[in-house]
């Protein structure tokens, strides 16, 4: 994949990035887990991981479904050697390999379920890649895209700072100044339909301090901090010591009892038209 579709490789490669998606699976995957029930996945299906990083969530797809057979698809080799090498006990039903979520090498209407987790924020034109994503499935399979928006954030402030400038003038800005797009969540939808999939649902998990534990949060937000305070302040919103102060700020404030935060986090999926 070329540096234009990529613009955020070198945070991807940080190893930050392990501990982000170890945390995410964590504190997402107790709500995510039963929509894949809900779809109706054959015992037998053939899924795809676009996006797969270290294969956290594919991994535990092959143990949901234990006659399936899953392809993980990532960009990064760093993580994808993480995940080869951690869930190397479920090959070769379960296997990893280097690809452009752009141009998949595999054949239309070939797998069940397609799955896209952490990806759309992070790569110009995601209408394009979830195109590629619909081609490969099967008609009556479903598409299931967990989106972000980094306007469903929502911590309490603390020391007199504004924790929304993290995200309206850090994370959204600098997403703007690589053309990607922190909101797309909220876009997924409408991409959805304009793509010809049926049986929508957009489902917000709810990611807050009353539901999963303190330290996920902040596991996640200071591998956030670790892989992205330098690209944050690229963007000329925010200086390198604002953001600093920003993410000490978030962490004081999930660490706080008395505080309350949450991420709403937006996962889209629908079927391919039977024809």
């Amino acid at each position: 994949m070329s540096p234009k579709r990529n613009p955020q490789a070198a945070q991807m490669a940080d190893e930050s990035m392990v501990r982000t998606l170890r945390y995410q699976t964590l504190a997402i995957w107790p709500q995510e887990l039963p929509l894949f029930t809900r779809y109706g996945v054959p015992p037998r299906a053939q899924i795809l991981d676009v996006g797969c990083g270290t294969g956290e969530a594919t991994s535990r797809l092959a143990v949901q479904f234990p006659e399936a057979t899953l392809i993980g698809v990532d960009v990064g080799p760093e993580v994808l050697a993480v995940a080869q090498r951690t869930h190397a006990a479920l090959a070769p039903r379960l296997s990893f390999e280097t690809g452009d979520g752009f141009h998949l090498r595999f054949a239309d209407n070939s797998f069940d379920l397609v799955l896209c987790r952490h990806v759309t924020q992070l790569l110009p034109e995601p209408e394009k890649l979830l195109a590629e994503l619909v081609r490969v499935l099967r008609p009556g399979g479903t598409l299931h895209v967990l989106s972000e928006d980094y306007g469903m954030i929502h911590f309490a402030d603390r020391d007199g700072n504004l924790i929304d400038d993290l995200w309206h003038r850090g994370a959204i800005a600098f997403a703007a100044s690589t053309h990607t797009d922190a909101r797309i969540g909220r876009r997924t939808l409408p991409i959805f339909r304009a793509l010809g999939l049926t049986h929508l649902h957009i489902d917000y998990l709810t990611v807050d301090t009353e539901r999963v534990p303190r330290e996920w949060l902040a596991g996640i937000f200071t591998a956030w901090r670790d892989g992205y305070s330098e690209a944050l302040a690229t963007s000329g919103k925010l200086t390198l010591a604002q953001v600093h102060a920003l993410f000490a700020a978030l962490l004081a404030s999930i660490n706080d009892p008395e505080c309350y935060g949450v991420w709403h986090v937006p996962v889209i999926s629908g079927r391919k038209l039977i024809r």
